[in-house]
């Protein structure tokens, strides 16, 4: 089985998530190559007193829109994020026909495309700030393979705090507030970053991985966050990240080994071989094929785990993607070979 390419049977697509959070299943990736299959509340037996976890907090907001043009016609809008104030970049269709005034909702609210970047996302310049506004105009951004329309708080994490990102960190739907807490019992410390998950988040790798361009997407990592994993890396105590977003805001943000505090802007492209500088373990879902998200757990736990892995998901009916099953994986042993693009 080819890593990047697999064929998934579509009743394996989760289009709901399992009740409660943390009954979904959880396949663990053992160093030596074995699997084992549990189920997620069972995270607990593979926690060490002094570990320390590390979430994403990004919320996400309701940047599905949709707006007129002067003609009548129907644009539909998704908003990357804020580039200034009342400036978004956003993707637009059809694009082709998105020039002009853009207006949403009864109209107050308008829009002028005032630019395009190389992404093909478009900038808008609005009238007036549209995030108080989103709530009322705007619906969550759901995976384009998901076709409910009304999950709703289902598809946040249960301790989303900071707005802005247009995809979950998927890897938190997992945890309830009752796990959280027995986590926090077992002496296990929690700590937050925000990284925002932008639409490039399900950009197919079409061509040579070489030539893949990752969006630019916003991080943020306070001090307490970063002295814990520091010290933790200092006293040989394990790093475990929830999500490949927090592994890659990590990353970004890790020189020689320690995390540096601050707020950046990303482009890490983590693909094999690439040697991981803070994680030791990592906690994340069932990932598309030929996504970039795909290279990234396979540079860390190893490519042939990961297809062994994969391959073994279909035949025991885990379910997949963003409100699917999860994954335990422990980092594979490495070298020193590097292969991250556009860290910063």
């Amino acid at each position: 089985m080819n890593m990047l390419d697999f064929e998934l049977p579509e009743d394996l697509i989760a289009q709901t998530g399992v009740e409660p959070r943390d009954h979904s299943r959880l396949m663990v990736t053992r160093p030596d190559g074995t699997l084992e299959h549990r189920i997620f509340r069972d995270l607990l037996e593979y926690l060490k007193p002094g570990d320390v976890m590390v979430f994403n907090e990004s919320r996400v907001i309701p940047a599905r829109l949709f707006a007129k043009k002067a003609t009548g016609g129907t644009i539909e809008v998704l908003l990357l994020r804020e580039r200034e104030h009342k400036v978004w970049s956003a993707y637009l269709k059809p694009a082709r026909k998105a020039t002009g005034t853009l207006f949403f909702g009864t109209g107050d609210i308008q829009a002028e495309v005032t630019g395009v970047l190389e992404d093909g996302a478009r900038l808008l310049t609005f009238n007036e700030d549209i995030k108080p506004r989103l709530t009322e105009l705007g619906t969550l951004p759901l995976p384009p393979y998901i076709q409910k329309s009304t999950i709703g708080e289902r598809y946040q994490t249960v301790y989303a705090k900071t707005e802005g990102s247009v995809a979950a960190p998927t890897a938190g739907l997992h945890f309830t507030p009752e796990l959280l807490a027995q986590i926090d019992a077992l002496g296990v410390e929690r700590h937050h970053l925000t990284l925002h998950v932008g639409a490039g988040t399900f950009k197919p790798i079409s061509g040579s991985i070489t030539e893949h361009v990752m969006h630019e997407e916003q991080f943020s990592i306070s001090e307490e966050t970063a002295s814990a994993i520091n010290r933790a890396k200092q006293e040989g105590r394990r790093v475990i990240a929830v999500g490949t977003t927090t592994v890659r805001a990590l990353e970004s943000a890790a020189q020689n080994g320690q995390v540096q505090a601050g707020e950046g802007e990303t482009r890490i492209f983590i693909h094999p071989p690439y040697a991981f500088q803070v994680p030791d373990l990592l906690i994340t879902n069932f990932h598309l094929p030929h996504s970039t998200l795909l290279l990234l757990v396979g540079a860390f736990a190893g490519e042939e785990t990961i297809a062994h892995a994969y391959q073994t998901a279909i035949q025991e009916r885990y379910r997949f993607y963003s409100l699917g099953d999860a994954m335990l994986l422990y980092r594979q042993q490495q070298d020193q070979h590097r292969g991250a693009e556009g860290a910063v």
